[in-house]
């Protein structure tokens, strides 16, 4: 709620309307300058806060997309990709995050998280297919279902372990500098993947899956506020 209060206080400060910006896979099509970056930075940590306070990363990613209108339809759902990646082997350290010994079966799924057709997310998933539903496991090895989805009845929820992010749109110290004036001509340009959790995801106290999720720029690829 704080994040969202500030890109608020933001919007309300620099008397800002929203304009017709065509936005792109690489994210809206706004000037390279202080005010665009502060927005950025608002909508990174509300971004990043939403899906660490969530439960199904899933969930908030389907509620963003529709809050911000990300694939142009209202009621767009969170669709799973395969991406028939390589199977990732599970190592001895997530054993042990996941309380299993070496004998239990791991089974790994790699996939994007698609809204209409943009990428929001891509991730790798380790899963112990022991401590989920006959049903759930044919959904997982038999469809794109979004892993969050399939396991839901579960009422899981997450711990995170690790936060990577990996862009940060002001300079470093920008705070103890004169705010720049001058509007740069050129676009703002936004990396591919902004930010990476590693979660695990537990269930009647016992841990199932862990994951390595990539956030992608496409999440911030709607019309932002523009003076």
């Amino acid at each position: 709620m704080a994040h969202r209060k500030a890109l608020t206080m933001v919007a309300a400060l620099t008397s800002m309307s929203l304009v017709a910006l065509k936005p792109t896979a690489a994210g809206p099509l706004a000037a390279d300058n202080f005010l665009t970056r502060l927005e950025a930075v608002a909508l990174l940590q509300t971004l990043n806060a939403e899906i660490l306070a969530s439960r199904s990363a899933t969930v908030t990613l389907e509620e963003w997309c529709n809050e911000h209108g990300i694939a142009g339809a209202d009621d767009k759902k969170i669709v799973a990709r395969l991406t028939g990646a390589q199977p990732k082997n599970v190592t001895a350290e997530q054993r042990h995050r996941l309380g299993i010994g070496p004998e239990v079966e791991v089974k790994y799924r790699h996939v994007q998280l698609l809204c209409g057709d943009q990428v929001l997310s891509e991730a790798d998933n380790w899963y112990v297919p022991s401590r989920l539903t006959a049903e759930m496991n044919r959904v997982l090895e038999t469809t794109a279902t979004p892993f969050g989805k399939a396991v839901m009845d579960l009422k899981p929820y997450r711990q995170t372990y690790a936060v990577n992010v990996l862009w940060w749109p002001l300079p470093k110290r920008w705070e103890t500098k004169p705010v720049p004036t001058a509007a740069e001509t050129t676009t703002l340009e936004i990396p591919e993947v902004i930010f990476e959790h590693r979660a695990v995801l537990y269930a009647n106290g016992l841990p199932f899956s862990e994951v390595h999720e990539q956030y992608r720029r496409q999440l911030l690829s709607f019309p932002w506020p523009h003076p």
